[in-house]
């Protein structure tokens, strides 16, 4: 390529850059832009209370297990104290 076919490419380029900068920055874009983020942070907000109800199901689950294993210890402590009596 001979050095007017790079300088017209160049030239081309930069056209096409420019006219890619002024519709991004136009004002259709900016409302698109806009309400694309507008909705992003609905599906942000959404997912976190998601999560939020996800933890407190799982402090409830863990309540509720860490209940069933000091009732299962504090049983198996009798059965072991009257064991012991029971031998002595």
């Amino acid at each position: 390529m001979n050095l007017y076919g790079k300088a017209a490419l160049f030239a081309g380029g930069v056209l096409f850059g420019s006219a890619g900068l002024k519709l991004l920055a136009s004002k259709d874009a900016k409302k698109v832009y806009t309400h694309t983020l507008a909705a992003a942070l609905r599906v942000k907000e959404s997912a976190m209370g998601t999560v939020t109800s996800v933890q407190e199901n799982a402090a409830d689950i863990l309540a509720a297990a860490e209940d069933i294993n000091a009732k299962r210890a504090a049983q198996e402590t009798v059965v072991e104290d009257d064991s012991a009596e029971a031998e002595g």
